[in-house]
């Protein structure tokens, strides 16, 4: 319950940044350089306080952070969002028709499997480019095959059963037995994956982003911001890579704490 609620703050800050911040951190008006790299509570020249200190633009942190939540929190559901439907649609479709197709679809998967999800990433956002599009896109290639298993695995028990052998003999068609009798008795093992891919997915975009292949500086996400503080670290001026980096982790902790306790409520076998 507290990490649902940490993640609700959290969620519930980044959608209300642009009205509880005092400056929005990536419009030129409001950034004065002389305020860089202040430390914790100093005051800024705009007469108001930088509880976080700020960053070697002269960017709130504070403010930095939040709209920063806003874009990694958007890259990493909307690309989980389309890689569980197309992991899904992939993964019901096997087990579905088995034979050759399920064999040959589980081979991409394996093979997709095989290769550390940051490499494919990385290759993927060197080859297309920085953007959020491109981020997106990189993620759900990345992502899409841990869906399929999912599905699959647990499509393969309920196609056996009686149930699907009725609709089938009511001579209902063939994707109406996939999404609309399989499919809802495999959301549960598909909602677990989902939010822990979902922090996955937030980590990944931070990882490549401070190793500059992800997302742009005037798309900054946490990742951006722990990478423009990098080179700050041996002087003192920790807080502008620190305050970054303890709130992406307190994200990602948050959904994996949800997402393990969400795979404790939705299996029954764990409640005995």
């Amino acid at each position: 319950m507290g990490a649902l609620l940490t993640l609700a703050a959290i969620v519930l800050a980044a959608i209300l940044a642009p009205f509880i911040t005092p400056q929005n951190p990536y419009d030129l008006g409001q950034v004065d350089i002389m305020d860089g790299r202040l430390p914790p509570g100093s005051e800024a020249f705009a007469e108001y306080t930088m509880w976080l200190g700020s960053d070697g633009a002269g960017r709130d942190l504070f403010s930095a952070i939040l709209y920063g939540l806003r874009i990694s929190l958007a890259v990493g559901v909307t690309s989980g969002l389309i890689a569980i439907a197309i992991g899904m649609s992939v993964g019901l479709l096997a087990a579905y028709v088995g034979g050759r197709v399920e064999a040959f679809i589980m081979r991409i998967v394996d093979l997709q499997l095989s290769f550390p999800a940051a490499l494919v990433a990385l290759m993927l956002v060197a080859l297309l480019g920085k953007g959020i599009d491109k981020i997106i896109l990189a993620l759900v290639v990345a992502q899409w095959a841990y869906y399929a298993r999912t599905v699959r695995g647990s499509a393969l028990v309920e196609r056996s059963k009686e149930y699907v052998e009725a609709a089938a003999s009511l001579g209902l068609s063939h994707a109406r037995i996939m999404f609309r009798h399989i499919l809802p008795n495999c959301l549960a093992p598909l909602i677990v994956v989902g939010t822990i891919q979902t922090a996955h997915a937030i980590a990944l975009e931070a990882t490549l982003s401070f190793l500059g292949v992800g997302l742009p500086q005037t798309e900054p996400s946490l990742g951006v911001l722990i990478a423009n503080g990098f080179e700050y670290m041996l002087s003192g001026k920790y807080w502008i890579s620190v305050f970054p980096g303890v709130a992406l982790l307190i994200t990602i902790v948050s959904i994996n704490l949800v997402g393990d306790q969400l795979r404790d409520v939705l299996n029954p076998r764990l409640k005995r």
